[in-house]
Formats: structure tokens, sequence, C-alpha cells
């Protein structure tokens, strides 16, 4: 039984794992990803958090090599393994992941709604202060921080409308697979 559960983790995980990583590389809006809700999901679902952390930072990590060293090659000098922005996007997921974990602790909508949310707004304040500190397009001043968060509001938006429409989608499959495997052992 132990073995079935770590093997549906793994497949879980792997599935996990394309989609995020896919929905970046097909075409979408700005920041409507699978990754934050994959991230929000994984907080749920594994026992050990860090499945929860790595499968959003490895999704991201796995599309950023594929997205600047084919997609935007023109724009970089040479074989990319990071950029300086990945460090806020990543800090930014690593901060969504702990919102889940803190208030996804059993299956419920207002409870996925409320991860959901917050998550987003972490990952907002996290990368978008990162853009401000790095970007020299914002001068360092409070109007300047300001600047850096107004021009992230289209990005908030679309991640949060992400967030809400893929965790609906991912918490939604769970419940349904668990929903009827509990009807088959019940009949």
């Amino acid at each position: 039984m132990e073995m079935k559960k770590a093997g549906n983790g793994l497949i879980a995980g792997m599935a996990l794992l394309l989609i995020a990583a896919g929905s970046r590389l097909l075409p979408h809006w700005h920041n409507f990803t699978a990754v934050g809700a994959v991230g929000l999901f994984g907080a749920f679902y594994y026992r050990k958090q860090i499945w929860a952390l790595l499968l959003p930072l490895i999704a991201m990590w796995i599309s950023d090599l594929i997205l600047n060293n084919w997609v935007y090659s023109a724009f970089n000098d040479g074989f990319v393994l990071f950029t300086s922005t990945m460090l806020y996007v990543y800090l930014g997921f690593t901060g969504l992941v702990l919102v889940g974990h803190g208030i996804i602790k059993k299956l419920n909508g207002s409870r996925i709604f409320a991860a959901s949310v917050l998550g987003t707004i972490v990952f907002f304040l996290v990368t978008n202060f990162g853009s401000f500190l790095q970007d020299p397009i914002y001068p360092k001043t409070a109007e300047g921080l300001i600047l850096a968060f107004t021009a992230g509001l289209p990005f908030f938006w679309n991640m949060l409308l992400a967030n809400l429409v893929y965790s609906s989608i991912f918490f939604g499959v769970y419940y349904w697979i668990n929903e009827r495997e509990w009807s088959y052992k019940s009949a």
C-alpha cells in the first residue's frame, strides 16, 4: 500500500511538472501559467514539503532554460543557466508554497481560494521588489518602488486568475479521483 502511494506521488509530481513547465512554453497571457497552482497543490498533496517547493522551481528552471536559450536566445550572450531576476521569481514561488502549506491543511474551497489570493500577493510583492532593486529604470526612491509595483499590476491579475483557475482544476481532479475511489471501496 505504501509503495502504491509513493508511486502515485511520483506520477502526480511528473504530471504536475510537465503541466507547469508546458504552461510556460505554450502561448499564454503574461503570468497566466500553472506554476503557482502546482506549488499550492503540492503544498497540500505532499507530506514532505520539499517536493512542494521543488516542483514549481524545477518547472521554472526547465522552462527558463528553454525560453532563455531557444526562444529568447537572440537577447543573450551564450548559454544561460540562470539570470539575475530568476532569484526573486524563485523566492516568490517559495513564498507562495509556504502560504499554501500554512493555509491548505484540508481540502476546502475557501482555504484554496485564500491561499491562491495570499500566495499571489506574496509572489507579487517579492518579484516586484526584486524588479525595483535590480532594474535601473526604477529610481531607488519611494516613487521608484511605487512605479515598480504599479508596473507589475497586470501581471498580478493574470497570475491571480491563473492560480484560481488551475487550482480549481488540480484540486477538483484530486477531489473527483478520491471521491470515486471512496465510492468504489464502500460499494
